[in-house]
């Protein structure tokens, strides 16, 4: 059986979190090794944390998203590296920039901030981050490139950029992370950028419960099935998403991520979910993390 690592996802979303063990066991049994589960908000952190204490398999990512930034506490900075100060197999996770439909709505400016204060702790604590970015990739660059580079990484997952942005963001050490939205693109430009990203920074994600992958053989499809809420209290994912259970990713639906990335690059599905797992395992085997620890 193929190995695979879910390189970002939200198994605590509030519309999926009372089906996570039996997705958990579901994707495992696919093949998929790992979940790097990332959280959004201080609403969501302790969720994440009990997620990891609880599975082996998942790898807590904690953040702050973009999208959440007007609902931060005052210490929400300390309660954030407490986390990460109490959970040392975590990483840092989402953060990121959003000038898309819903993120235009946000300050940039306390955007621009609140990122560059979670990249450089995630720098000075040795640790890769996960990032998110929508239409903001000129500004995420310049940043990058001011607090960077990153020798640990920093994941920029769902990845849609351009394929002329990919060696400028190589240099500072990102890994480009594709999910089911790259089935979203024109073909011939999402085939121009992956072939130009080299293959030692290829991951694949899901980022379920979101980016449910496009034209797939319903009969091949992993669904989620009942135990999918309606509830709104922690939802991430693109703007156009609704709670409805016809558009809940399961995370064993990376293995079509798989299959489709595998054809641009014409490549064995094989070869890439070894080269994807072999890029995540490096990524995240930093000092205190469960992949070191095994």
């Amino acid at each position: 059986m193929i190995k695979l690592f879910d390189s970002h996802c939200h198994l605590q979303d509030s519309r999926i979190i009372k089906s996570a063990p039996k997705l958990i066991k579901e994707a495992l049994d696919t093949g998929v090794v790992n979940f790097a589960v990332n959280g959004v908000s201080e609403k969501d952190w302790h969720l994440v944390k009990e997620m990891s204490d609880t599975y082996p398999s998942v790898i807590p990512n904690f953040g702050l998203h973009p999208w959440y930034i007007s609902d931060r506490t005052p210490d929400w900075f300390d309660t954030l590296k407490g986390f990460l100060s109490s959970t040392p197999s975590a990483a840092v996770g989402e953060i990121g920039l959003d000038k898309g439909s819903f993120g235009k709505k946000i300050d940039f400016t306390d955007q621009v901030e609140i990122f560059r204060q979670q990249l450089e702790l995630a720098k000075e604590l040795n640790k890769p981050a996960s990032v998110h970015c929508v239409r903001a990739f000129g500004d995420l660059l310049e940043i990058l490139k001011s607090v960077g580079p990153f020798p640990c990484g920093v994941i920029l997952h769902s990845y849609l950029g351009s394929a002329e942005m990919v060696p400028e963001l190589c240099k500072v050490g990102a890994y480009f992370s594709f999910s089911g939205f790259i089935m979203s693109m024109k073909e011939s430009k999402a085939k121009k950028m992956l072939k130009c990203v080299p293959r030692e920074r290829i991951l694949l994600e899901t980022d379920a419960p979101d980016a449910r992958p496009k034209f797939v053989d319903s009969k091949l499809e992993f669904f989620i099935g009942s135990g999918v809420s309606n509830s709104k209290e922690v939802v991430i994912g693109d703007e156009n998403t609704s709670s409805a259970e016809e558009n809940i990713n399961h995370p064993a639906n990376i293995h079509h991520v798989l299959a489709y990335v595998a054809r641009l690059l014409e490549m064995e599905e094989n070869e890439l979910s070894e080269l994807s797992y072999e890029n995540a395992v490096r990524i995240f085997s930093y000092e205190g993390s469960k992949l070191v620890q095994k």
